[in-house]
């Protein structure tokens, strides 16, 4: 069983240098997955893969069974996830190329399935104050300090509905809120993950400046030619972070029943 996954976004719906195994087309309490669950050897150690936008990007970010894909890795054997994203960056540090590693997020979606209770069920609060795992970022950070990859350690995630880009407007009202970069799935992806007990982190690519920040229009060559940049950089992280995993504890807050 496998400690480790990874959860591709835009533009990683594939992982090179994972040497494949098996392929599992996974159906669960919540649905089903938004591509089979991939097992393979990266470096020689056990990991899962799975395209959260399925394997030909067909699935918009509103559309994305989150519940599914997070079951669906835990009981594959996934202790850690580690997920990429491609965003749009608000201030100027955060450029198109630029990889960050965001520490907080604000979730300005609706109508996603954001918590693993049905009808019935117990309700269970989840400790949020700190969305993604420490340790696992502390790790990210080292490694891509001592393989030289251009990292910015910190940064709000604004998660946004989707699949449209925002307005100007809209980014003005986020910066005021606090947010440095834009996506469109980081919620409820990261409270999922808490809810049951993986340790989750994010490597977000900053493929454009938002809306009104870079210039009149956003186009998608421009997207392209910064994600090639950032993807690449992204998977040194990756594949010097994961035997560094393979060992490491992580501890998690215990989710709240009242």
């Amino acid at each position: 069983m496998s400690r480790i996954a990874i959860i591709g976004g835009t533009g990683f719906s594939s992982f090179e240098g994972i040497d494949w195994k098996s392929r599992v087309d996974t159906s669960t309490p919540y649905g089903t997955t938004s591509s089979p669950v991939m097992s393979g050897a990266l470096r020689g150690i056990n990991v899962l893969f799975l395209a959260r936008h399925g394997e030909h990007h067909t699935i918009a970010p509103h559309r994305i069974n989150y519940r599914a894909n997070l079951w669906a890795l835990k009981e594959q054997g996934a202790r850690v996830v580690l997920a990429l994203a491609a965003v749009g960056g608000i201030q100027d540090e955060y450029a198109p190329g630029v990889v960050v590693l965001p520490d907080q997020i604000i979730d300005y979606t609706y109508g996603r399935e954001h918590c693993f209770a049905e009808t019935g069920d117990e309700v269970v609060h989840v400790e949020f104050t700190r969305p993604y795992c420490e340790e696992l970022r502390s790790v990210l950070n080292g490694v891509a300090e001592a393989v030289g990859v251009p990292l910015i350690n910190g940064g709000v995630y604004a998660a946004t509905q989707g699949p449209r880009l925002e307005s100007a407007a809209e980014v003005n009202r986020m910066e005021g809120d606090g947010a440095n970069i834009i996506g469109m799935t980081g919620m409820p992806e990261a409270a999922l993950a808490r809810e049951l007990g993986l340790c989750y982190a994010s490597l977000a690519i900053v493929v454009n400046f938002a809306a009104g920040r870079g210039g009149e229009t956003i186009t998608g060559e421009d997207m392209q030619s910064a994600f090639a940049t950032g993807a690449d950089n992204a998977y040194r992280i990756l594949n010097s972070a994961v035997p560094r995993l393979v060992d490491l504890g992580f501890s998690l807050p215990v989710p709240l029943r009242l």
